[in-house]
């Protein structure tokens, strides 16, 4: 019999250190990007209300972990989903389950990670302000860790509603709520998106030159149009992004011509390959989510649950 350390909502978000969490996520991304890391493309079954995914991965000196997430339609929110689920750390070495924790904060913080990292990597050094597209969970995330790291740069938040624009705004010192998506786009450096979109939400033509996207969020279809896509520089946390067909790949990368390059993010990282080669170039970093991403979260917050005393030890 073996023991299980479980850990509720509030404490996985607890857990989730920021700076911790961007550090283990650009070390995952690195040896995605080195294919060092073990982890088969995600799969779904889909009931009448949305999908179940299952993302198993190992990620040398991070270690071994699965995420069970199901993505449903909110009815009494249409166009909105919900990302609920499971993350169960394992010891790499004798196979040992040792945590139990909640996918939602978890998956939120490691998303906003990798789009702020690929942002850093990719951006303008003079890529303020900044543009948040989308008022839902991981938008709220992507805010928050933005004001976690870097509270001065101004961030415009748009969406559809505009009580909920102003209370993501609200999550970060220098926040503002835009009038539109089109307001925040135009003139931003960085444009971050976080929606649950089944179509475009961004113009290629409200896109300043030299901007960077990061594009986190079509689940369920593209929230980019295909001339950002065309005219891009294309970067994703792996190849897969563009060679394997939804949940595992991305909406907007399907059917690329064989000579459009995705360059993996962790290659950009750790000097292997170029990102941006001037300031007018249009990059764009397109997430699919990746195990690697869960497993260096997962690590995180096992490592300060542990050292703080946090969870409820259970028995199998």
């Amino acid at each position: 019999m073996s023991e299980i350390r479980f850990l509720d909502g509030a404490q996985t978000r607890a857990a989730l250190d920021p700076r911790r969490v961007m550090d283990a996520v650009a070390t995952a991304l690195i040896a995605v990007g080195r294919d060092e890391v073990s982890a088969p493309p995600r799969i779904a079954a889909h009931a009448p209300g949305g999908l179940l995914g299952a993302m198993p991965g190992h990620v040398p000196g991070l270690g071994l972990a699965a995420k069970l997430v199901s993505v449903f339609a909110d009815p009494e929110r249409p166009g909105r989903s919900s990302h609920l689920g499971v993350v169960v750390l394992f010891d790499a070495v004798d196979g040992r389950p040792l945590a139990l924790m909640d996918a939602e904060p978890l998956t939120e913080i490691r998303t906003a990670a990798s789009a702020t990292i690929s942002a850093r990597a990719l951006a303008r050094a003079d890529g303020s302000p900044v543009a948040v597209v989308g008022t839902g969970a991981q938008a709220r995330a992507q805010v928050t860790l933005l004001a976690a790291l870097d509270p001065k740069t101004p961030v415009r938040v748009a969406g559809r509603d505009p009580e909920r624009v102003a209370s993501a705004a609200a999550l970060h010192p220098a926040g503002r709520a835009a009038r539109s998506i089109e307001d925040a786009v135009r003139g931003a450096g960085t444009v971050f998106c976080c929606t649950g979109a089944v179509r475009p939400v961004v113009d290629r033509d409200w896109l300043a030159v030299g901007a960077h996207i990061s594009s986190v969020g079509g689940s369920h279809g593209p929230e980019l149009d295909a001339a950002t896509v065309r005219d891009a520089k294309l970067f994703a946390e792996w190849s897969g992004a563009a060679t394997t067909r939804p949940p595992s790949g991305a909406h907007e990368l399907q059917g690329l011509p064989a000579e459009r390059p995705v360059t993996p993010l962790g290659a950009v990282l750790a000097g292997d390959l170029p990102g941006r080669r001037d300031d007018v170039e249009l990059t764009l970093f397109k997430s699919t989510g990746h195990a690697a991403l869960d497993v260096a979260a997962a690590h995180v917050a096992h490592a300060v649950a542990v050292a703080e005393g946090w969870g409820t030890r259970l028995s199998l």
